[in-house]
């Protein structure tokens, strides 16, 4: 892998270096102004010229950094002969005093890349008239609270999802429905329910249009569903003869005190609505009504003549109500946990088709790295001369043992933060107090290259095995310039050194009379929130060199 990042950064170098030559004649980036004061507009101007077919995709959002974007202009377009000029300006500010540099943009044609030139721009303070404006004292330093982190956005989102699968689930599930006229009818008991039929047949006008047929059918049904839940379980599917001879056979048994008399009257209305259903019989009106009251009185006659529930029967029946009322109940729990299951897959999918499958199982398992990234940064400055940074956490400063006949020659500050076993950001800032006779003091840069070795050696110590680096070219955005070293390695998990994952580390290093300071950054690998931590924090780098 080691041998692979070497071989791709020096081809993305030369391909860099490559690039002004291939596109000096197409692309050009300007300035109105390399001076300005602070808040004043500036407008940064890029001209394309490019074949009439060729696309290009000019820089979108805050690609200016250290200077801030604050508006976009149109594009406008000029047509050459075979060629169109496109000019795309952007208004930009700074509210710091300093030199800056503008970094290189990109810019797409017909899918190549090209690069304009980095340009330097110096941002002015305002004089002020102390004879107008008074002076005070400078303030004292005031602890800066760490900004709140957006979790109760994610508890907010929470609770709408649970609350709205919540009411669905009571809304289609628990809620006690109204019943419907039907529904209503099927509860009464078989008693009421015959009552209620022949009510309803009475309110019918079949009788006044001579619909004998649809008459009868509704008038023994009415007696036949009474006599099959309280007497023949078979009444409704049994003609005429077989329910007669059935109800004969139960009352010769003892099992119903039904007299012949009554059992001849319900058989001479079942065998005349036989002959009006199937022979089109069209009986007398009178005979009809009388029919229906014959029926409403054996009904009655059915009632009195059952025999009386036991209290075995009854306990076996609330016993019944009570395992139904049981399997309801389960029925509407399993149909609540499919219920939730169903909503919360389909959250799930949906959110992992807009933000991808594993940023949702790494937001519902709260993924340290994660929280890392997403967390409230703070920006603060560490050292003399400071470093400006911005990290996830407050780095925190740590004792450094210095040799007793080197107090009085350097001074050594340093201040880390570390997440166990997969992230550190540690900054030293080292001043050596030379004499101003001293000739044979070393170079800056003699100073980065040792204190380099030494932090590989220090990783190395630390258990860190297989360390492959590489060193680079560093600017800060506000144009300090250092030494990048990159690289893999494999460093231990565990006490006893057995343990090993794959990790990278960066280490930026500056400079210069008599003071150097590093920046060392060791992060897991192949992790993409840690990527995006690592990259945040070097593009927050600002050096504040020290004055003489």
């Amino acid at each position: 892998m080691g041998t692979i990042k070497t071989i791709s950064i020096g081809l993305i170098a030369f391909t860099f270096l490559l690039l002004p030559f291939i596109s000096f004649s197409q692309v050009k980036a300007t300035i109105d102004s390399t001076s300005i004061k602070i808040g004043q507009q500036i407008t940064y101007k890029i001209e394309v010229e490019t074949d009439t077919v060729n696309s290009v995709v000019f820089p979108v959002g805050q690609t200016f950094m250290p200077l801030e974007m604050i508006e976009a202009y149109k594009t406008d377009t000029t047509k050459q002969q075979a060629k169109y000029k496109l000019i795309k300006k952007y208004g930009l500010t700074q509210f710091d005093s300093g030199q800056y540099v503008i970094p290189k943009q990109k810019i797409i044609i017909a899918g190549k890349q090209y690069l304009t030139d980095s340009l330097l721009v110096k941002v002015n303070n305002i004089v002020v008239d102390t004879t107008k404006q008074k002076l005070y004292n400078i303030k004292p330093m005031i602890a800066v609270e760490k900004p709140a982190s957006d979790w109760w956005k994610y508890v907010l989102l929470a609770l709408v999802i649970v609350s709205l699968i919540g009411f669905l689930i009571y809304w289609f599930v628990w809620r006690k429905k109204p019943l419907t006229e039907e529904e209503q009818i099927a509860l009464l008991p078989p008693y009421d329910r015959a009552k209620l039929a022949l009510q309803k047949l009475d309110e019918s006008n079949y009788l006044a249009y001579d619909k004998y047929k649809e008459y009868y059918s509704e008038l023994t049904l009415a007696i036949r569903k009474y006599l099959d839940e309280k007497v023949y379980d078979r009444a409704l599917e049994s003609t005429t003869d077989e329910l007669i001879t059935r109800l004969e056979v139960l009352s010769d048994g003892n099992q119903i005190e039904l007299t012949k008399d009554h059992i001849k009257k319900i058989e001479s209305v079942l065998k005349r609505a036989d002959l009006v259903k199937f022979a089109k019989s069209a009986p007398d009106v009178e005979l009809a009504k009388i029919d229906r009251t014959v029926i409403d009185q054996e009904i009655d006659y059915v009632k009195e003549a059952l025999p009386e529930a036991s209290e075995e029967e009854k306990l076996l029946d609330l016993e019944y109500k009570k395992q139904q009322e049981k399997k309801e109940f389960r029925q509407k729990v399993w149909v609540t946990i499919a219920a939730i299951i169903f909503m919360l897959g389909l959250t799930f999918a949906a959110f992992s088709y807009r933000y991808g499958f594993n940023y949702v199982v790494d937001t519902i398992f709260q993924k340290d790295t994660k929280q890392l990234l997403e967390g409230g940064w703070v920006d603060s400055d560490y050292g003399f001369p400071p470093i400006t940074i911005s990290t996830p956490e407050v780095l925190k400063r740590e004792e450094v043992a210095i040799p007793d006949d080197l107090i009085d020659k350097i001074k050594i500050s340093s201040f880390k933060y570390e997440l166990e076993d997969k992230f550190t950001v540690d900054i030293t800032s080292t001043v050596v107090k030379s004499s101003p006779d001293q000739e044979d003091a070393p170079s800056p840069e003699t100073n980065v290259l040792k204190a380099i070795e030494d932090n590989l050696k220090a990783i190395e110590a630390d258990g860190g095995r297989n360390i492959i680096s590489n060193k680079d070219k560093f600017k800060t955005p506000n144009g300090a310039e250092g030494v990048k070293t990159s690289g893999t390695f494999d460093y231990p998990i565990d006490d006893d050194k057995e343990d090993y994952v794959n990790g990278q580390f960066v280490i930026l290093s500056f400079a210069n009379k008599d003071v150097t300071q590093q920046i060392l950054i060791t992060y897991l690998k192949d992790d993409i929130y840690l990527d995006q931590v690592v990259e945040r924090v070097l593009a927050s780098v600002e050096l504040n060199q020290k004055e003489d």
